[in-house]
């Protein structure tokens, strides 16, 4: 908990944190452009926010990108505020660290797309499409979601295919936004059919979101 506020002490770190409450998943040089101080020292503070646990960072290609954690915060808080309101907020994220702590360390299948339209109208897509991404049957359920960040939704059994996990990411980049879907607990002969299933979904999503055209291309088999 020392290192919580140690690491909260100084503006810069607090500066980081509330660029990072505006657009999450940054990037070093898109964070670097917020504070007048070298990229050295940016670098510098997100490693000490990094080790507090108030941030988490994740590669993708080239470029890592850096997300809030607000777990460490609700944990410090649930010890002196839990007979106030803030405590079911702070039950929830901590209920959410749990949940996605469970999750496998790599997806069975992973697909990224990049879409040129604002997070709010992907978090919205996602919402609803993402309630029945590949296949007819009984809808998915949310398990988890972090607005505009990540959502985490359960598939029920269907055929062949039993329960699995899908885990949508979004980040922000350069005027469009980086979608990585993550499915879990897939049997090993159908990840084929299914990276191709989600490769057709992104691309009648993307066609969507930048035309404004509804468009559904068929499922092979």
């Amino acid at each position: 908990m020392d290192t919580i506020f140690k690491a909260l002490a100084d503006p810069s770190r607090r500066d980081l944190l509330d660029a990072l409450r505006q657009a999450d998943g940054q990037t070093l040089s898109e964070l670097e452009a917020t504070l007048p101080i070298s990229r050295f020292g940016v670098a510098k503070h997100l490693k000490i926010l990094e080790e507090a646990g108030l941030i988490t960072r994740l590669k993708r290609g080239r470029y890592t990108h850096h997300y809030l954690n607000a777990v460490p915060l609700a944990e410090a808080l649930n010890r002196w505020v839990e007979p106030f309101e803030v405590a079911p907020a702070a039950s929830g994220l901590l209920a959410l660290k749990a949940r996605l702590e469970a999750e496998e360390e790599a997806p069975d299948v992973t697909h990224h797309s990049f879409i040129r339209c604002s997070r709010d109208a992907l978090w919205r897509a996602l919402r609803i499409g993402a309630r029945r991404p590949l296949r007819p049957g009984p809808d998915s359920a949310v398990i988890a979601a972090e607005t505009g960040t990540r959502l985490v939704t359960r598939l029920p059994p269907l055929g062949a295919l039993p329960e699995t996990r899908v885990i949508y990411d979004i980040a922000s980049e350069d005027g469009h936004q980086h979608l990585t879907v993550g499915h879990y607990g897939l049997p090993q002969p159908l990840r084929a059919q299914v990276a191709e299933n989600w490769a057709r979904w992104s691309a009648a999503l993307k066609t969507f979101l930048e035309t404004g055209e509804a468009v559904a291309f068929p499922r092979p088999g």
